[in-house]
């Protein structure tokens, strides 16, 4: 049992160390929304329609996705660290 426990203890690790990666990588796909105060002035379209969702929507569900996992897998490394540390 011990063996098992510790082998599924450096897979989280090495889950965490490709989830942290991958959100690194997804973080960076996204466009910068630094435009500072052009359009903001004086402009009053804006489109708030619900439809496909496009390219900087569904990044940004990817990233908060990838995020809480791992959110999670970090902290069931931490508590695994008692264990194995």
């Amino acid at each position: 049992m011990a063996t098992f426990l510790h082998a599924f203890y450096v897979f989280l690790i090495f889950a965490q160390f490709l989830i942290g990666l991958s959100l690194i990588y997804v973080v960076t796909l996204q466009e910068s929304k630094n435009d500072g105060l052009t359009g903001q002035i004086g402009s009053t379209a804006s489109t708030s329609f619900k439809g496909k969702a496009g390219r900087e929507e569904r990044l940004n569900l990817l990233t908060r996705n990838v995020a809480v996992a791992f959110f999670v897998v970090s902290i069931l490394v931490a508590i695994g660290t008692k264990r194995w540390g």
